[in-house]
């Protein structure tokens, strides 16, 4: 009894802070958006606006795209990394980590200069006579794709890194000896075991991408925008915070339910390696 009474009071504070400055806050939200007379036709309204579909759309795109860029770019680096001798190994995931240390605002402007048509990106295409003039990179779903890839790699590959260090190596010696070939040892071998890691990595990608407001905003402009940037521009910009709340719902339900779809996939992934 003791034990229990000292667990719950350590536990309580957190607990209560959790409450308090997460779950409290958000019902503030979503409570005044079902408490109108004019609710189902507010969510009616939203959804069945095909700009709205267009946004709602646009935003779970791009942060599929986004997670499975950084999961391709981020797997073999993060192998790489892992395969280093030590003082090399930490050397690597420091500089990794140090875009995560540049404000997202600066690191976001930096892709302007990139990106724009007296970019570097357009004049370099122009002298290797690639293009005879700059194409529209900046202001479209690439650039917003280009800066939210920049942004979450780092965080793909550290979850990766970790997971990697975990592997068993053995088992990866044994396919080797019994001649499997390094990409089936990658793909039957690596890849099951690191299936916590590239969910964890993914999901981490999948909502932040989903949430994201400043690169999709410096990069994506007024023309193409996501929820993020959309709740900002009813919010704060038209003055409509109840509309606001409703986009903000949306995003909170689409996020759960697409994490929640991962999770299953991942498990019955699992469920077929352990049959097999």
């Amino acid at each position: 009894m003791i034990k229990n009474k000292v667990r719950w009071m350590l536990v309580f504070p957190g607990m209560a802070a959790v409450v308090l400055l997460l779950f409290f806050p958000l019902l503030q939200m979503i409570i005044p958006t079902f408490s109108s007379d004019n609710t189902n036709s507010s969510y009616t309204e939203f959804l069945s606006s095909n700009y709205n579909q267009e946004v709602i759309f646009r935003t779970v795109g791009i942060a599929v795209i986004t997670t499975i860029i950084v999961l391709i770019l981020g797997l073999p680096l993060a192998l790489w990394i892992s395969r280093q001798k030590g003082s090399v190994k930490k050397i690597l995931s420091i500089v990794i980590l140090f875009p995560i240390l540049t404000n997202a605002v600066v690191r976001n402007f930096t892709w302007i200069i990139i990106l724009g048509k007296n970019g570097v990106l357009n004049e370099l295409f122009i002298k290797l006579h690639i293009i005879s003039r700059p194409l529209s990179l900046l202001y479209t779903n690439f650039a917003i794709v280009v800066g939210l890839v920049y942004l979450f790699l780092p965080i793909m590959v550290t979850s990766l890194v970790g997971s990697i260090d975990e592997l068993n190596i053995e088992v990866e010696e044994a396919a080797a000896i019994l001649g499997a070939s390094p990409s089936v040892s990658f793909f039957k071998v690596i890849i099951p075991q690191l299936i916590t890691g590239i969910l964890t990595g993914c999901i981490l990608v999948f909502a932040g991408s989903m949430t994201a407001y400043t690169t999709p905003q410096i990069l994506g402009g007024n023309r193409h925008l996501v929820m993020a940037t959309l709740i900002y521009q009813e919010s704060m910009t038209l003055g409509d915070w109840n509309s606001a709340s409703i986009v903000a719902v949306i995003l909170i339900v689409l996020t759960v339910i697409s994490i929640t779809l991962m999770r299953l996939i991942t498990r019955r992934f699992n469920r077929g390696i352990e049959n097999a």
